[in-house]
């Protein structure tokens, strides 16, 4: 511990990413990656964005990006927030939206950010367990609360809420906001922007990350009423005024312009997760149900940190969490058929 640490520091607990391993080997099914790569489009506007421009700032505003989201989900400009991931979209709503004193609320079994976040910004907040299903149970969220945040699909779960039951929980919480992370959703779940116009208390934020394949990009935004976007807005004003680099607000643009690519990726990790599922359960193991470019998965008769050891010596790697009530799990990623079969065979 540094003797010029804030006295804050020394109690943060921050979030561990998943492994990326520096050998390329290695069949890597640990961070939900997409294996497919970006729209051929999207590079061919990034690559025209590496010229001379690059002296200048990019737009502080992103506009273009917005207005291409904006088209996409058939909302208005003045309701997308854009910034550099959406784990920093995130940090933004954590920071300008759930400081009010009375506790967060988020499933037990969930992205592990959320309560790194509530210590970064001081936010107290109760973890709500999930049932034995791993389903959210609207019910629980009943309670005062500063806000409510979870992912659909879940992570690490991959189990999905229809938007029905999303409407639900959002109409029982109408003094807080409710925030939907939708890093997952295009592989089988349906959006809840479509509700943004009739509940102010909404935001929804996604991220290029897994369906656009642009992880290394780091995009991601929300939609919401523009008073929630506004909020946003003086926080990344207040913190960093140019958070999205040429390249990134072009190549985003256009991966979300590229409707036939996106769809096709999307469509081909779907059937792959349905064939790896089935594979899978062949073999014995319980597989929860996903809506998500990752599965969520035990075996009756092995350990699961035994079996992601052996794995790794066979070269392939996937998703292990210590957590109580999921160690018995692995969360893999789907690859493309041949990684896929990789895992199959390794497991063999």
């Amino acid at each position: 511990m540094s003797r010029f640490w804030s006295p804050f520091v020394k109690d943060l607990v921050p979030y561990v990413p998943g492994e990326q391993p520096k050998l390329t080997k290695l069949v890597k099914l640990n961070t939900n990656e997409n294996p497919y790569g970006p729209s051929p489009k999207a590079l061919q506007a990034m690559r025209g964005e590496l010229n001379d421009n690059l002296r200048l700032y990019p737009d502080p505003n992103g506009d273009r990006l917005k207005q291409a989201v904006a088209e996409y989900y058939g909302v208005s400009a003045q309701q997308v927030f854009v910034g550099n991931g959406s784990d920093e979209v995130l940090a933004h709503i954590f920071h300008g939206l759930f400081q009010h004193g009375a506790p967060l609320l988020f499933p037990d079994v969930s992205y592990s950010f959320y309560p790194v976040y509530c210590g970064l910004y001081g936010i107290p907040f109760e973890q709500v367990a999930l049932d034995e299903q791993f389903q959210i149970r609207i019910e629980d969220y009943a309670k005062p609360n500063a806000g409510i945040i979870f992912p659909n699909p879940n992570a690490p779960t991959g189990c999905l809420m229809p938007l029905d039951v999303v409407e639900q929980l959002l109409q029982a919480n109408r003094d807080s906001v409710v925030v939907v992370d939708e890093a997952y959703i295009d592989f089988g779940g349906e959006t809840a922007i479509s509700l943004v116009d009739r509940y102010d208390n909404l935001l929804v934020t996604q991220t290029l990350s897994k369906s656009r394949s642009l992880a290394g990009l780091r995009v991601g935004l929300a939609v919401g009423h523009p008073d929630l976007i506004d909020a946003l807005e003086r926080i990344k004003n207040s913190f960093n005024s140019y958070p999205l680099d040429r390249m990134a607000i072009v190549g985003a643009a256009v991966a979300f312009e590229d409707r036939e690519y996106f769809e096709q990726t999307c469509r081909t990790v779907i059937d792959s997760r349905e064939a790896l599922v089935a594979q899978l359960q062949a073999k014995g193991f319980e597989v929860l149900p996903s809506a998500a470019n990752f599965i969520f998965a035990r075996h009756p008769q092995q350990d699961a940190a035994a079996l992601a050891a052996r794995l790794r010596e066979q070269g392939v790697i996937v998703r292990h969490f210590k957590q109580a009530r999921i160690a018995q799990f692995l969360r893999i990623t789907v690859g493309t058929p041949e990684m896929n079969q990789a895992l199959i065979d390794a497991l063999g």
